[in-house]
C-alpha cells in the first residue's frame, strides 16, 4: 500500500509538470504579421557607367615633317579656325635635297639648251627656211623646259624650307581648322613632327573641341538592351560633380556588341545637355540612369513575402484565412523595382498576405 501511494505521487507531480510546460509552450506561441497589396508606381532602371565626351574633337595634324620651333597657345585657351597654334622648323633630309638641287641644275641646261635651238629656229622660220610647224615644236619645247626648271626649283624650296614663299599661308605653320577649345598639346618645342600621310596618321599638334556639345559614352547590358530605343530621355550624373543630374537624349545603341569579362556589352551615347552653372570637363566619368520600363498605380506587394516553391520554382504568397492559419496562394507577377513587385493575378487588396520572415509575441509574455 505504501509503494502503491509514493508512486502515485510520484505519477501526479509528473502530471503537474507536463501541465506546467503545455501552459508556458502556450504562451510562447507567436503570432505571424500580416499586411495587404497597395498602389504604387513601379519603375525599372538600369545604369550605364562611362564618361562625357565632345560630340567632335578635331586632332590637328602638320603638313610637313620637321621640329616644333614655337608653340604659340596653352592648354584650355578659346581659338578660332584659322588661329596659329605653332610653327614646324623644317630639317631637309640631305639625300633629297642634293637630288632636288641635281634636278634644278639639270633642267636649267635644258632650259639653256632650249632657248638656243627656240632662237635658231625663229631665225630660219623668219626667212621662209623651215615651216611654221617645226618652229611651233621648238617654241612648245622650250616652254615645258621653263615650266618644269620652275616645278623643280619649287620643289627644292619646298624641301627646304618646307614652302615655296608664294602661298598665303605655309606649310610650317600649324593652324586650327576648327573653333573650340585646346583640349591637349601633347608636343613641346624640339620635339619633332612627322606629317600625315597614306602611311602614317601623323603627330597630333593639338586636339580642339567645341566644349559646349558634349556627349554621354557607356556601355549597357545584352540582357537590357534590348530594352532601349533611340531617342528615349535619360538622366546623367557625373563623379565630378555632386547631386546634379543632367538631361539628355538616347541618340545611338550599337548594332555589334563586345565581350568584356565574360559578358556582352553594346555602347550607347547619348547628347547630353549642359548648364551654364557648371563645367563640364572631356573625359569626367559618368553614370546614366535609364528606364526601362514604367507602371503607374498598379497593384504591389513588398518582394519580401514572396516565396518560391521548391519544385515549380514558381512564386506564391500565404494568405489569412482564419486566427493564425495561412492558405498557400499562387500569383503572377509583373514587374519589380528590387523592392516592389507588380502582382498581375492570385491576390486582391482586400487579402492579408503573411509576412513569413516576421513574428511577434503575444501580450503578456515575458520578455
Amino acid at each position: 500500500m505504501k509503494k502503491i501511494l509514493i508512486f502515485g505521487g510520484i505519477a501526479l507531480a509528473l502530471i503537474a509538470v507536463l501541465i506546467w510546460f503545455g501552459k508556458k509552450n502556450q504562451k510562447s506561441t507567436i503570432d505571424y504579421e500580416t499586411e495587404t497589396a497597395f498602389k504604387e508606381t513601379i519603375v525599372t532602371k538600369t545604369v550605364a557607367t562611362g564618361k562625357v565626351t565632345p560630340l567632335e574633337e578635331v586632332e590637328i595634324k602638320p603638313q610637313i615633317s620637321g621640329i616644333i620651333d614655337k608653340i604659340y597657345l596653352e592648354e584650355g585657351q578659346q581659338v578660332k579656325k584659322g588661329d596659329l597654334i605653332a610653327t614646324v622648323r623644317v630639317v631637309p633630309n640631305e639625300q633629297n635635297l642634293i637630288s632636288a638641287r641635281g634636278n634644278v641644275s639639270n633642267l636649267e641646261l635644258n632650259v639653256s639648251n632650249s632657248k638656243i635651238s627656240y632662237d635658231r629656229n625663229k631665225v630660219l622660220f623668219e626667212k621662209g627656211v623651215i615651216a611654221r610647224q617645226e618652229f611651233e615644236n621648238a617654241e612648245l619645247a622650250y616652254n615645258q623646259a621653263k615650266q618644269n626648271l620652275t616645278n623643280a626649283q619649287n620643289n627644292y624650296q619646298i624641301i627646304k624650307k618646307g614652302s615655296t614663299g608664294s602661298g598665303g599661308s605655309a606649310n610650317t605653320n600649324i593652324r586650327a581648322t576648327t573653333s573650340g577649345m585646346i583640349l591637349e598639346i601633347p608636343v613641346k618645342e624640339g620635339y619633332q613632327v612627322i606629317q600625315s600621310n597614306n602611311f602614317n596618321e601623323g603627330t597630333t599638334i593639338a586636339s580642339i573641341a567645341d566644349m559646349s556639345k558634349m556627349i554621354f559614352e557607356g556601355q549597357v547590358d545584352e540582357a537590357e538592351v534590348g530594352k532601349l530605343t533611340e531617342g528615349r530621355e535619360i538622366e546623367v550624373s557625373l563623379g565630378a560633380i555632386d547631386k546634379k543630374k543632367f538631361p539628355a537624349k538616347l541618340t545611338f545603341i550599337a548594332p555589334k556588341g563586345t565581350e568584356q569579362n565574360g559578358a556582352v556589352q553594346f555602347k550607347i551615347k547619348a547628347d547630353v545637355t549642359l548648364d551654364d552653372e557648371f563645367f563640364v570637363r572631356a573625359g569626367y566619368s559618368a553614370n546614366a540612369e535609364i528606364v526601362l520600363e514604367k507602371k503607374d498605380s498598379v497593384l504591389s506587394i513588398k518582394e519580401s513575402l514572396l516565396q518560391f516553391d521548391k519544385k515549380t520554382e514558381k512564386p506564391y504568397v500565404e494568405v489569412k484565412t482564419g486566427d493564425q492559419e495561412f492558405e498557400k496562394r499562387d500569383i503572377e507577377l509583373g514587374i519589380s523595382d528590387g523592392i516592389n513587385v507588380e502582382v498581375l493575378s492570385g491576390i486582391t487588396s482586400d487579402d492579408e498576405l503573411k509576412i513569413w520572415n516576421k513574428t511577434s509575441k503575444k501580450e503578456g509574455e515575458n520578455e
